[in-house]
This record gives structure tokens, C-alpha cells and sequence, in this order.
């Protein structure tokens, strides 16, 4: 097998697993309750997490993780004061949507990513303005 067939099989195995646990999390009624405290961790590591990545300004958050993790693929929109972060396509939100399971949005992938935007600028704002499991797209402003 090449590696990148190997890679795609990993990809859709990983997301596969995250949408996995959003069912169980959300069957036993502890989806909420884990993705709160999982926010907290994410927040006070947010720093750290983007120096393991390599991660130096916000708007890497968005691209170095569509180049690792290959599932949603985020374009960035510079604006005054910040930017627009969009993405169209995401492994994850499709998968969980096709298992029935509760949103893995805030849990896997927008919670981590502010806790990443925030270590490296405290002072940014941090504002989800439409979802893929909600809307047609994903779309956060970062100022």
C-alpha cells in the first residue's frame, strides 16, 4: 500500500474514532459535562499544544491543523484587525452526521483550536459564527 492511500485510511480512521466517542459520550449523557471540562484543559494547554505543532500565530492554528490532520480544510480571509477563518469540507462533521451521534464540533476541533488562539494571543477574541453541523460551513473570526 502507498502512504498516501495509508494516510487517507488513517485520516478516516482517526475522525472515525472521534465520532465514535461524541455517540458513546452523548449516550451516556456526558457529552456536555466532558466537553466543558476538556475546554478547560484545552484552554490552559492551548499554549503549549500549538509549540508542539510548531504553531506561531493564529492564523497557523488553521493551516498547520488542515496540514496534519487533513480533515477540514481551512482558508484564511485576512480583515481589518484579524482574520476569517472558513472551511467548507470537514472528515469529522461528515462522519458524525452519518453515525447519528451529537456535534463533535466544540469537543475536537473549535475548543482546541481557540485554547491555541488564545495561548498565543491572550488578548485575541475568538468568534464562531456558523458551523458545517449547522450551516454550510465553518466560519470563526479571530481579532
Amino acid at each position: 500500500m502507498d502512504s498516501e492511500k495509508r494516510a487517507q485510511i488513517l485520516e478516516l480512521a482517526y475522525a472515525g474514532v472521534l465520532a465514535d466517542s461524541v455517540r458513546c459520550l452523548g449516550n451516556e449523557g456526558i457529552l456536555e459535562k466532558v466537553t466543558e471540562q476538556k475546554k478547560k484543559e484545552q484552554f490552559a494547554l492551548g499554549k503549549q499544544q500549538a509549540e508542539r505543532f510548531g504553531i506561531q500565530k493564529p492564523e497557523e492554528v488553521f493551516t498547520r491543523l488542515s496540514e496534519i490532520f487533513n480533515c477540514a480544510v481551512w482558508e484564511i480571509h485576512s480583515m481589518e484587525n484579524g482574520f476569517t477563518a472558513e472551511s467548507k469540507t470537514c472528515k469529522l462533521c461528515a462522519i458524525a452526521k452519518r453515525m447519528g451521534t451529537a456535534s463533535p464540533c466544540s469537543i475536537y476541533c473549535l475548543n482546541p483550536m481557540e485554547g491555541m488562539v488564545k495561548g498565543i494571543d491572550p488578548a485575541s477574541t475568538y468568534h464562531i459564527k456558523e458551523t458545517l453541523w449547522d450551516g454550510q460551513k465553518c466560519v470563526v473570526e479571530v481579532r
